[in-house]
C-alpha cells in the first residue's frame, strides 16, 4: 500500500472585512440622510448692534454688571453696587484702559434682562476702547 502524502492545510488568519465595509457604508447613508432632518431653529428677531469679534487674555479682568432692570454697574472707581450710566462707564473704562490698553472687560448679565441691554453694553464698552470683551456665566 501506498501511503498517501496529505499535505497539511496551513490555517488561514485574515478577517473578511467585507461584511463590515457594507455594514458601515448603510450607516454612512443612514446618518447622511437624518443629518438634514435634526436641524431646527427658532426665528428670533436679534438685537441690531454695529460690533466687531475681539480676542485677548488678561490676568485681573475688570467686571460691568447688568442686573434684572437693565441697570450697570462697574467694579472700579467707587463702590460696586452703585449705579452707573453709561458716560460714567466710557469715562471709567477709558481710564482703565489707558494705564493697562491689554485689560479683559467681562459682562455679568443677569437672566432676566434683555438681550438687547446686553448687546448695548457690550458695544459701549467696545467703544471706549477694549480690546476684548466676554460674557461671565455660571
Amino acid at each position: 500500500m501506498e501511503w498517501r502524502t496529505r499535505k497539511k492545510r496551513s490555517l488561514n488568519a485574515e478577517i473578511n472585512v467585507v461584511p463590515y465595509i457594507e455594514v458601515m457604508v448603510v450607516l454612512l447613508v443612514i446618518f447622511m440622510l437624518t443629518t438634514p432632518m435634526l436641524t431646527q431653529g427658532v426665528d428670533v428677531d436679534l438685537p441690531q448692534a454695529s460690533a466687531e469679534p475681539v480676542e485677548a487674555e488678561d490676568q485681573e479682568p475688570l467686571i460691568v454688571s447688568v442686573d434684572k432692570d437693565g441697570n450697570y454697574y462697574i467694579n472700579v472707581g467707587g463702590d460696586d453696587s452703585e449705579i452707573a450710566d453709561a458716560d460714567a462707564i466710557r469715562q471709567r473704562i477709558t481710564s482703565v484702559l489707558n494705564e493697562n490698553p491689554n485689560k479683559l472687560l467681562l459682562v455679568r448679565g443677569d437672566k432676566n434682562v434683555t438681550y438687547d441691554r446686553v448687546v448695548q453694553l457690550m458695544v459701549l464698552l467696545q467703544q471706549a476702547g477694549a480690546p476684548s470683551v466676554g460674557l461671565v456665566t455660571e
